[in-house]
């Protein structure tokens, strides 16, 4: 009777040991693929730290460009417009890209103009006429009047590209070509308009370098044009016959 007992407490001893190591390797199997946070670890290599660099060369390069040609509070003359101030160099970006622009006012035209510092050169941008320039013009002024003998109409074009040209010699030549004195025939109505409009883009330049009013270098230039053409300029309206 004793050795039943034993060979049946073995038996049961051998049914009871398998049964628990299936238990723990299935615990271990479910808790090893858990931890693997591999998405993370991609989402925190994208920042944004390599735009940084990219802006710091944008603001140097607009300070550079300015110290070597125009600066902030610099007048300067746009062929279209005349004289104007610079009163910002700023950057703007479009379609992702960083441009720097001169931020331009035209006080009397009350007219804003931005111009991209890489286009200032094309589009005939300059300082204001030195010296040598501003004495060029003056000579011009008093040499002799040259008028073509075409149709007005193409004179008139001719007129207009000179004034617009932000040469100040040519836009002197406009101003002596079309001044009348009181001598002289009145002007047409187109004639008087170039006229004023290439004084006035003149009489500008003049006043800014001189530090004075336009209106006293209006005086100036046509004070100039009575002693070459030996009379005051002719006032619209008035009848010389």
């Amino acid at each position: 009777m004793p050795t039943k007992k034993k060979t049946a407490a073995g038996k049961a001893a051998a049914k009871k040991a398998p049964a628990k190591k299936p238990v723990t390797k299935k615990a271990a199997a479910k808790k090893t693929p858990a931890k693997k946070p591999v998405a993370k670890k991609t989402a925190a290599k994208k920042a944004p730290a390599k735009k940084a660099p990219a802006k710091k060369a944008a603001a140097k390069n607009v300070v550079r460009r300015s110290a070597l040609g125009f600066r902030v509070n610099e007048h300067i003359v746009y062929p279209a417009h005349g004289v104007g101030l610079i009163v910002e160099i700023s950057a703007q970006e479009i379609a992702g890209m960083s441009l720097e622009l001169f931020v331009i006012n035209f006080e009397k035209e009350k007219m804003v103009l931005r111009v991209p510092i890489d286009k200032a050169e094309q589009t005939g941008m300059r300082k204001l006429a030195d010296n040598k320039v501003m004495d060029g013009a003056i000579r011009t002024l008093k040499g002799r009047a040259r008028i073509k003998r075409t149709m007005w109409s193409r004179r008139a074009q001719e007129y207009e590209a000179k004034i617009n040209s932000g040469d100040l010699i040519a836009i002197a030549e406009v101003v002596r070509d079309l001044f009348r004195n009181e001598n002289q025939p009145e002007q047409s109505y187109s004639e008087r308009q170039l006229y004023e409009a290439a004084l006035e883009r003149m009489a500008r330049e003049v006043a800014t370098v001189e530090k004075t009013t336009e209106d006293a270098a209006i005086v100036k230039l046509e004070a100039i044009l009575a002693k070459t053409t030996g009379g005051a300029r002719r006032q619209p309206g008035s009848d010389a016959a």
